[in-house]
């Protein structure tokens, strides 16, 4: 009874901040505080499901961010969603070019873009969008994006000074890129929020507020127009935009953490759109003529912290894995993942279905005897944490409930809500964490450098030459079955003999769309570019 009554207060709180009396055109505070009205006729209505951690796009590593920085920004290069292939197309650059075996990158860049404060859009500001990003004292969770250009790690460590690094301005509207070793990929990486050039100018009139929208700057189909923090953010068409312009004037992306809270305002016609529907629910909702589907290049993992006893110990890091049935997993999911026990999901060059730790209960109990757990009383009370969410919860439960059964030892879960999720991670990773990967490019390398000693988004603790020398050596080499052979050996070394690691399946996206809306983006990259959408 309590749950339903908070459920119905959320619906109720939400539709009277959002509406007015009158209809379900929404209401909004600008910066200045003065109110403004959109019509929902030219409105598109999402669930953004948390508050964006950040709007820095140099900073910010998670979804919700980069949802909103990949409609109010643009990258060198995009991709053609509607192509399963994900061919590159042109954005803030109009053709690029490699020589030297793909070391050396000239791209040429637009003369018509401009900043939505009316700028131009330079070579400066890419140059000052990379120095940002690979800036010790940015912190940036993906400086190691572009350690492949010359120098780059070493500028970022402090080692030498910036004229030193292989980028340069080589004429009007034109950027020569020198990189240390072969990539062929490696103007993939140009689609990627990090790599999104900056007004250097802006940031240092404005500091940390520079992403507020009174302050903000950018070169995207939309422009931020309001952002309530923790309730609601609205994007608003821009008509100065180089490209085709948006078929819709709004985007207002709701905070709304709870699924089934969501899924009511999308029956009461307040939302157009919800995002990774509720697992327990999915049966029923894949019976509504609203419901898509579509395959992910992602993939969920359990990360371990290989500094906090007994986790420290390899062999029990072995046991716990072998421990974790992943068909049970998928099978309570329903929702069309495939078990995973490789670090690449499917649909990705070096995906090994035979690589990585197998369902063993023997085999798991023997592991923690050897480790010195042969009394399993003995064994401490070890900690889950997730993000705050029904179907991280549920995952956690039946880990747990598995871990118990299979081992006999007792695991603890906590959750926390994102933002403060994601800097326990930074600071005091538990003994276990839900996290997953999506796909930035479609290339191994984006998975396999997340667990590289110089990434900071490898929250495990673990560090390992062998595998960073690995994976180096990988994003170097040409032919594809050299490359697969070495991803292959890299693999193995972490989800079969150092496990700081557990995957445990690729996943799927269902969503549910209203029959109003048009063009939804919905593409296996899970990028919701909105410029296309149209609502009837």
């Amino acid at each position: 009874m309590k749950s339903k009554f908070l459920v119905a207060a959320l619906v109720m709180t939400v539709a009277m901040v959002g509406c007015t009396k009158r209809s379900n055109d929404i209401e909004v505070v600008l910066p200045g505080g003065e109110k403004l009205s959109l019509k929902s006729t030219e409105t598109l209505r999402i669930n953004l499901v948390s508050e964006p951690p950040s709007l820095d796009w140099h900073k910010s590593s998670d979804t919700t961010s980069s949802l909103i920085t990949q409609n109010i920004m643009e990258g060198l290069v995009n991709y053609n969603l509607a192509d399963r292939e994900l061919g590159l197309t042109p954005g803030l650059a109009t053709k690029w070019e490699s020589s030297d075996q793909a070391k050396k990158w000239k791209f040429t860049l637009r003369a018509d873009a401009k900043w939505s404060d009316g700028q131009p859009f330079t070579a400066q500001h890419v140059v000052d969008g990379w120095k940002r990003l690979l800036a010790k004292e940015t912190a940036s969770e993906y400086a190691y994006f572009l350690f492949a250009i010359k120098n780059a790690k070493s500028y970022n460590e402090g080692k030498v000074p910036w004229d030193q690094v292989g980028v340069k301005i080589s004429g009007p509207n034109e950027l020569s890129v020198e990189l240390d070793k072969s990539m062929g990929y490696f103007p993939s990486l140009m689609t990627h929020h990090s790599t999104y050039p900056v007004r250097a100018d802006v940031v240092a009139k404005h500091g940390d507020k520079w992403t507020e929208p009174a302050n903000i700057v950018t070169l995207g189909a939309f422009n931020l127009k309001s952002w309530q923090h923790d309730k609601m953010l609205v994007m608003e068409r821009n008509d100065g935009y180089f490209g085709d312009k948006a078929k819709v004037k709004y985007v207002a992306g709701y905070m709304i953490p709870e699924q089934s809270t969501a899924i009511n305002l999308f029956d009461s016609d307040k939302l157009d759109s919800v995002h990774r529907l509720p697992s327990i629910e999915l049966r029923k909702l894949k019976e509504r003529p609203e419901h898509k589907q579509e395959n992910m290049l992602v993939m969920y993992y359990y990360g371990i912290n290989t500094h906090r006893a007994p986790m420290d110990k390899p062999l029990v890091r072995k046991a716990i894995a072998a421990a974790i049935d992943r068909q049970e997993i998928v099978q309570m999911l329903a929702g069309g993942e495939v078990p995973l026990s490789s670090w690449i999901p499917p649909g990705v060059l070096a995906y090994e279905a035979n690589i990585g730790s197998t369902f063993n209960p023997e085999k798991a109990r023997d592991l923690l005897k050897q480790a010195g757990f042969a009394d399993v009383a003995k064994f401490p009370t070890i900690e889950i944490k997730f993000n705050t969410n029904e179907n991280h919860q549920r995952v956690a439960e039946n880990i747990q409930a598995q871990l118990k059964k299979n081992l006999g030892i007792n695991v603890e879960l906590k959750n926390e809500e994102w933002k403060v999720y994601l800097n326990t991670l930074k600071t005091d990773p538990p003994h276990l964490f839900r996290f997953g990967w999506l796909a930035d490019y479609p290339d191994p390398d984006n998975f396999m450098t997340v667990m590289a000693s110089f990434s900071d988004n490898n929250h495990t603790n673990w560090k390992s030459t062998k595998f960073d020398d690995l994976i180096m050596k990988a994003a170097g080499a040409i032919e594809r079955e050299t490359r697969k052979a070495i991803y292959a050996e890299a693999q193995k070394l972490m989800t079969e003999d150092d496990v700081p690691v557990i995957p445990l399946y690729a996943g799927t996206n269902h969503l549910l769309v209203s029959k109003r809306v048009k063009n939804y983006p919905i593409n296996i990259m899970e990028r919701y570019e909105y410029k296309g959408v149209e609502l009837q």
